[in-house]
């Protein structure tokens, strides 16, 4: 563990931030999606635009607003493949 801490240079002790929730459900829905199909781009596409309008309500940083879009767009355009369009 010390190794990781020295590498990412992590001095202090680890601190929770909602991110590391969002990264989370950002694998878990890519995951679900190469498991179970493109209809899982519904889940995402949910949860990214839930994320979009709570950044939005709670003046969030910038950072947090586009990794929500971009979820946004992701989902979309896996919707897209799945529908055809």
């Amino acid at each position: 563990m010390q190794t990781i801490k020295n590498w990412f240079g992590i001095e202090a002790p680890y601190r929770f931030e909602w991110n590391d929730v969002r990264c989370g459900i950002t694998i878990l829905n890519v995951v679900l999606i190469m498991l179970f199909g493109l209809q899982v781009s519904w889940f995402g596409l949910a949860i990214a635009i839930f994320g979009v309008c709570k950044d939005l309500s709670q003046h969030r940083h910038v950072n947090d607003v586009l990794m929500h879009l971009s979820s946004v767009v992701l989902n979309l355009y896996f919707l897209s493949l799945l529908y055809g369009g």
